[in-house]
């Protein structure tokens, strides 16, 4: 986004700089870091050691919307904490031992020892605000990407994966509190829907049958008395 620059004369520098500060801080974007609490899955855990890689741009998640109108404000909402406190304790849930890898998995790399290793990335978010301010209703999508590799990076398969989240209508709250809960309802619907459908994706039912079944036992040829 380009800028333009206006030349002040020195004198007059320090009380242009004081009214530029008052104005951002009166005009500044919304701010939300997502806090929540997330259930732990009811299941029964598989019998997998999973790996899990949250890269930086996941760790750190954020999106910012700018204002379209003065009447309207910015926001920016950080999930990046809340999305690693969320699948950290649903996998922990889900699976035997859950290990967080090093680094990326990837060939000639000394990672830990793993069935598998999860790698999820937020590739869309979207959010709707209240048609009336007097009911604080927001409304946020979220869809996922999920990587599956071995150890050594290569690739077991991949799918996507949405979830959505939105405030009670009943709930009467600050705009920040209304966008804070609905995307904590988001992760919680992700976390839901990824511990349901994670075995019923096709390739991880494959993989899953290929790791779990028993080699056949040879055949002895049985001995006969002549």
């Amino acid at each position: 986004m380009s800028r333009s620059m206006i030349s002040v004369p020195e004198g007059r520098r320090p009380a242009l700089t004081l009214l530029m500060l008052v104005l951002l801080s009166a005009c500044g974007p919304a701010n939300v870091v997502v806090e929540g609490t997330f259930p732990e899955p009811l299941m029964e855990p598989l019998p997998l050691t999973m790996g899990i890689w949250y890269n930086e741009d996941f760790a750190n998640h954020e999106f910012f919307d700018e204002a379209k109108s003065r009447e309207e404000s910015s926001w920016i909402v950080k999930t990046g904490a809340a999305q690693v406190q969320m699948w950290d304790k649903l996998l922990e849930g889900m699976f035997v031992d859950l290990v967080h890898m090093k680094g990326r998995p990837g060939p000639g790399q000394m990672n830990q020892v793993v069935d598998a290793v999860l790698i999820p990335h937020v590739v869309e978010l979207q959010y709707a605000i209240p048609a009336h301010t007097n009911v604080k209703v927001y409304e946020i999508w979220m869809r996922y990407r999920f990587e599956m590799v071995t150890p050594g990076g290569k690739p077991i398969t991949e799918w996507t994966m949405s979830s959505y989240g939105k405030t009670p209508t009943a709930f009467m709250q600050s705009d920040k509190g209304a966008v804070n809960l609905a995307a904590v309802m988001a992760l919680r619907d992700a976390g839901a829907n990824f511990a349901t459908n994670f075995t019923r994706v096709p390739a991880v039912q494959e993989w899953l049958q290929q790791k779990w079944q028993k080699p056949a036992r040879k055949k002895t040829a049985a001995k006969v008395s002549p």
